[in-house]
């Protein structure tokens, strides 16, 4: 691969990508609010409100499609870190666009990676394209709505076309669908995922010296996908997992509250929720280190905290909007939420807080194929959804907040007030037999993934 000289810093041409209009609130929080209205009874409800009420598909004409691997829902909601089906950030049914990106091939005989894989040494001229899977709604083209578009400006200004596929992410982590590296440049992978790839050898090792803003990312949250000092993953958008609850009510002191009392409490349809009652051991002195590596022992008790209470009190939500639902309606005590719902609430009435103590979270990261057919686009592309342009746009739509910390200003600093330090936050990496590197013999994320089905039931 030929050797290409070092290009400036992108951060010195905020120029180049065209920004497009803001809006007053997170895309997806007007949808909310406007079905916040409607449940707290508002006669007519908006327009935004009752699109976020049905499932955005997209229609048979757009560019960009689901294959027979991509059978994630794309509804209108933000990124639920976990939940079985994974969702988009907007209330609006996608429109068809021809100019938008291309979906990708699927390879029919998963591709064999590397035993080793390696960082590359530098980039050479694009290859005309790149292959990216994601998240719904972590790559915009302008197909759900004209103003939101990062696709066309690295288009235009790499050369390299885009072409695009979105993912199950609950099937890809258990392994019920395994992602060929062959299929896919770049993904963007929440921590259960990304932690399979690395232990597969479907990923590689990152030249992060080839990103740009790579630097401008705390050094707490690119240390969460590394192994033995190198790094694979480069963070994109980050949350934290809360206990919210009515504050016109009387309210829990601690997250220690969702596993007792009476009344509807609301928990996150996703194995990594046993985390969360892991941590309210570690709280109440157990000798957990990391809630999300335990041993068998440590699994079990936190399996028996969640089974705690009548079935009849517990729903497991995928979707957020069933939590702004919930307390908008008045029928839910307490929930497993996120800051982002919390915000949303509030500016539709709703006094709804956070109980206190250390909280969970999780970070998503983009990362190389240790198969990608076009390396030189892949690290274009990195570089790119790294720069503040892109993860400003990324934070408003989706509702997270953006891992490049230059990236929290103007209408963003909003959500990263919302996220603002990383105290108290236990961020999850894929539950292993080897506890991620750590002292002991722990549960491997296949067997949480048991214990939670016969939680839920």
């Amino acid at each position: 691969m030929a050797i290409r000289p070092a290009r400036p810093s992108r951060r010195a041409h905020p120029a180049r990508a065209p920004r497009r209009p803001r809006t007053a609130a997170p895309c997806a929080a007007i949808a909310l609010i406007g079905l916040l209205a409607a449940a707290c009874g508002a006669t007519e409800p908006t327009t935004a409100g009752m699109a976020a009420t049905t499932p955005a598909t997209s229609p048979a004409t757009t560019t960009v499609t689901t294959t027979a691997t991509t059978t994630a829902t794309a509804t209108a909601t933000p990124h639920s870190q976990g939940a079985g089906t994974p969702a988009v950030g907007s209330g609006a049914v996608p429109r068809a666009r021809a100019t938008g990106p291309s979906p990708s091939p699927t390879s029919a005989t998963p591709s064999k990676p590397e035993k080793t894989p390696t960082p590359i040494a530098s980039t050479g001229p694009g290859e005309g394209a790149v292959n990216v899977l994601a998240l719904p709604g972590y790559v915009e083209w302008g197909g759900t709505d004209p103003k939101v578009n990062w696709v066309t400006p690295f288009q235009a200004r790499t050369g390299c076309k885009v072409n695009l596929r979105t993912y199950d992410t609950a099937a890809a982590a258990a392994g019920a669908r395994p992602l060929d590296p062959g299929s896919f440049d770049v993904v963007a992978a929440p921590p259960e995922v990304a932690g399979k790839l690395i232990d597969e050898g479907s990923v590689a090792p990152l030249n992060t010296s080839l990103i740009a803003a790579y630097h401008d990312i705390p050094k707490r949250l690119r240390r969460l996908e590394t192994r033995k000092g190198d790094a694979y993953g480069v963070p994109y958008l980050w949350g934290v997992n809360e206990v919210l609850y009515d504050s016109s009510k009387e309210g829990p002191r601690t997250a220690a509250a969702l596993y007792g009392g009476t009344g509807k409490v609301m928990l996150k349809d996703s194995p990594l929720t046993i985390a969360d009652a892991a941590l309210v051991l570690k709280r109440r002195g157990a000798d957990i280190e990391d809630p999300f590596q335990l041993t068998p022992s440590q699994l079990d008790d936190a399996v028996k905290l969640l089974s705690r209470g009548k079935p009849a009190g517990r729903v497991y939500w995928r979707d957020p909007i069933e939590v702004v639902q919930g307390f908008a309606s008045g029928s839910v005590r307490l929930a497993q939420g996120t800051p982002y719902q919390r915000d949303v609430l509030a500016r539709g009435g709703r006094p709804v807080k956070a109980a206190s103590g250390p909280v969970t979270g999780w970070a998503d990261a983009w990362m190389v194929s240790s198969a990608a057919a076009h390396p030189s686009c892949a690290y274009e592309w990195l570089d790119w959804v790294s720069s503040v342009t892109v993860q400003k746009d990324a934070a408003e739509w989706v509702g997270l907040a953006p891992a490049n910390s230059e990236a929290c200003a103007g209408r963003t600093r909003r959500i990263c007030a919302d996220d603002e330090s990383f105290d108290d936050v236990h961020f999850a990496s894929r539950p292993a037999k080897n506890c991620a590197g750590g002292d002991g013999v722990c549960v491997p994320y296949g067997q949480w993934v048991e214990r939670w089905k016969r939680l839920v039931g």
